[in-house]
């Protein structure tokens, strides 16, 4: 049977028990990892390796029980924040709905983050012409705004038409979806990135050209709106992280300075 060495990763909780993690390396933790919609911890694996940091499980993910109400992702990151305290200005690494949590702890706790990574970040509204609805969906969802068609209606609507996020999320999770994704469309995340480029914290941004959730010019927006580099922009790779893209965020996290171990 195969042994654990001194660099392998290790399942742990943290804040009381309440959130899964895995910890890589063994020194306090210089990367809090954030995963994305319906992934968990484990898509960090090869990214972290060789660095000492935290992979979480958020809240109704992986192993991590879900939020006991419909959290925003504001909310997510308030539940994360003490984290923050027992590391010594962690870099912030998110991807897709985890780059939501980390723009809102990077907004208001910028003096206790070292720097901030996002991948694959959905925090831009997309053209409506980029967005494709179908007409029919988009006539139920007026109706329903003016109260023509009932809730149940509107539900089922959701679920022909909805994301397939949308389809597999349940209870409280589908609400949470629900939320975040309003954020995106309310420009919900306009204050932050003024917050983040207000206080000067570090930021890099590297996405796959071929990322449908968050296309280059998502990336480019962020950069503007943050003061961020130029982003980091991998021909061939998409959403989820491939061998480009994982190569990338570990030099990425090299020249935020990230040490390894």
């Amino acid at each position: 049977m195969a042994t654990a060495t001194s660099l392998d990763p290790v399942l742990t909780s943290v804040l009381g028990g309440s959130v899964m993690a895995e910890r890589h390396g063994r020194r306090p933790a210089q990367v809090l990892a954030l995963h994305g919609w319906a992934r968990s911890r484990a898509d960090f694996g090869l990214v972290l390796a060789g660095f000492d940091a935290l992979a979480l499980d958020l809240h109704g993910f992986g192993t991590t029980p879900p939020p006991p109400r419909a959290w925003s992702t504001s909310d997510y990151a308030d539940a994360l924040a003490p984290l923050l305290d027992e590391f010594d200005r962690p870099v912030l690494l998110g991807h897709s709905f985890g780059a939501r949590v980390a723009v809102h702890l990077a907004s208001t706790h910028p003096g206790k983050i070292g720097g901030m990574l996002l991948t694959g970040a959905p925090l831009v509204p997309l053209e409506r012409s980029a967005v494709r609805v179908a007409p029919a969906y988009r006539l139920i969802r007026r109706l329903h705004r003016t109260g023509l068609i009932s809730d149940e209606r509107m539900e089922a609507a959701r679920r022909r038409h909805g994301s397939s996020d949308y389809r597999a999320a349940e209870g409280v999770m589908r609400d949470v979806l629900v939320k975040s994704v309003t954020e995106t469309q309310q420009r919900g995340y306009d204050t932050a990135f003024m917050n983040v480029g207000a206080a000067g914290v570090p930021t890099r941004l590297v996405f796959g050209e071929l990322d449908t959730a968050a296309p280059p010019v998502v990336a480019r927006a962020i950069a503007s709106a943050t003061g961020a580099p130029a982003p980091i922009l991998l021909s061939g790779s998409g959403h989820l992280l491939d061998a480009s893209l994982i190569n990338a965020l570990r030099q990425a996290l090299t020249d935020l300075g990230v040490d390894k171990n």
